[in-house]
């Protein structure tokens, strides 16, 4: 019904001269309706053009219509489709279209940039190159020579310059610094392409009911992380790393943990939140849901099954190892930890360091010593590798063990094809992830070695974001629309 629409002027193309006019003299609508839908270039049924009949304003005094392209019909997924009665219309919940999906995947892959860009930055030793925090004005990098020199002049005030690059020239200053100008500027656009669309998709009203207060709150979250990301900068512009006996100018590793664990988060809820719409949406429409179609897709028996709802815990558990580990990683890059033991799987020739070494009494602040153990957990490089490997090696069995599980004869039968191959490729992420890791330990932490491993972490917990959707049932509004329109082809079909 896309083609055909209502008015009082225009005429559509598809509609012949003979047949409008022939129909346009008739006294009854129902005869009107014969006619039109007798003629083949009108392109629409009787059953449908006499649904037209009960729909407001179609009619003028004098039993006289027009047609034009003006006035809305209900269209293929407007809730009033599925209605036959204009005065009682059932309004169905709204679903959000696949733009919505695109935007929030878009987005998601925006954070994945920034995530991989920031960490080129911090291997460079570039973060603390801007030595304030200017949203607005500092979209535009210096312009002239003396804005250069006046740059370079408060760059050369920081604890970093005198303590590591005293020597460093105006043409090296340039270099880090655009790669933090970059940094930033990648923060800015991920915030207009992701606020200006959520406006957008929320004044025009094609967001499910559950998601405006998602996005909103990522919005809140995007924000705040602009300020977390020159909260995390600031600590490593501090004089007091001068009074420090030892002190090596870098940001604080719980700042950047946090910093880096909220990019994690924001990219894991737009990726999902993309990832769920676009699902649901194929659900609605075409019926497909795990990869299965039609009658095969039924995905309330197939997830009220024990075996089904054991996977997907042991999926959920496995996701929060992922983040877990990966955020461990921020540390031994705040630490540069990974410039400690470069050998694999031993430590010094040990499977773990001495004990003394993990728990040295020198990190302990307080009297009594009672910070000993928390404070090396974190503040230790050794100790940081350690559990850093730890994790890694844990998280690589539990996901080798997953696999293992989803090959096996009884979860073969009852797991969807989509979610076999989600658990393949996280299987195969994981492979990828530990010899990345191991060649950037083994090689010295080289720039690129170091990036691909941190963009690896975040590809891994990718297949497992997308394992945990492709588990998860469809929204309620999915779940209604596919009911409507299953309810609407059974009344068609049974119609004569």
């Amino acid at each position: 019904m896309k083609g055909v629409g209502l008015g009082c002027r225009s005429l559509p193309a598809a509609v012949s001269r003979p047949a409008y006019i022939r129909a346009l003299h008739q006294r009854s609508p129902t005869r009107i309706i014969s006619k039109l839908s007798s003629n083949r270039n009108f392109g629409i049924g009787p059953r449908a053009l006499g649904g037209l009949l009960r729909w407001p304003g179609l009619w003028t005094q004098g039993r006289h219509f027009t047609l034009g392209t003006k006035t809305n019909l209900p269209r293929a997924f407007d809730p009033r489709f599925f209605s036959n009665n204009a005065t009682a219309v059932a309004e169905l919940p709204v679903l959000s279209p696949p733009p919505v999906a695109g935007w929030l995947i878009l987005s998601s892959v925006l954070v994945f940039a920034v995530i991989v860009v920031g960490g080129v930055t911090r291997l460079t030793e570039s973060g603390l190159s801007i030595t304030e925090w200017r949203p607005i004005t500092g979209v535009l990098p210096p312009l002239s020579q003396a804005e250069w020199e006046a740059e370079f002049t408060k760059y050369k005030a920081t604890p970093e310059f005198k303590l590591l690059n005293h020597s460093i020239t105006l043409d090296e200053f340039k270099d880090i610094f655009y790669m933090e100008w970059g940094h930033r500027i990648l923060g800015r656009l991920i915030g207009v392409a992701f606020v200006v669309p959520l406006a957008y998709f929320a004044l025009r009203k094609r967001l499910t009911a559950t998601l405006p207060k998602q996005l909103f709150g990522m919005a809140l979250l995007l924000g705040a992380q602009g300020a977390l990301g020159w909260y995390m900068v600031k600590s490593g512009l501090e004089d007091s790393l001068m009074e420090t006996p030892g002190a090596v100018p870098r940001v604080s590793q719980y700042r950047l943990a946090a910093h880096l664990g909220t990019a994690f988060v924001l990219y894991a809820g737009m990726l999902g939140t993309g990832m769920a719409a676009l699902y649901d949406w194929r659900y609605a429409t075409r019926g497909v849901w795990g990869g299965l179609k039609g009658e095969a897709a039924n995905w309330n028996n197939i997830l009220q099954a024990p075996l089904m709802k054991r996977f997907a815990r042991y999926s959920k558990l496995l996701t929060g190892l992922v983040f877990l580990t990966a955020l461990s990683g921020a540390f031994v890059a705040g630490l540069d930890a990974g410039l400690l033991y470069n050998e694999f799987p031993l430590m010094g020739g040990r499977i773990a360091p001495p004990a003394d070494e993990l728990f040295s009494s020198a990190y302990a602040k307080n009297p009594d010593g009672s910070d000993i153990w928390w404070r090396n957990i974190f503040e230790n490089p050794t100790t940081v590798q350690f559990n850093h490997r730890c994790l890694a090696t844990t998280t690589y069995t539990a996901t080798t063990l997953l696999y293992a599980l989803s090959r096996s004869s009884a979860y073969k039968a009852v797991l969807p094809p989509l979610v076999k191959r989600m658990v393949v490729s996280a299987f195969a992420m994981a492979n990828v992830q530990v010899l990345l890791g191991i060649c950037t330990l083994l090689y010295l932490v080289p720039v690129p070695l170091a990036a691909a491993h941190q963009a690896g972490s975040v590809l891994l917990l990718t297949t497992m974001v997308q394992l945990l959707v492709s588990l998860r049932r469809p929204g309620a509004a999915a779940r209604a629309w596919r009911q409507a329109l299953l309810a609407k082809g059974a009344k068609g079909a049974k119609a004569p």
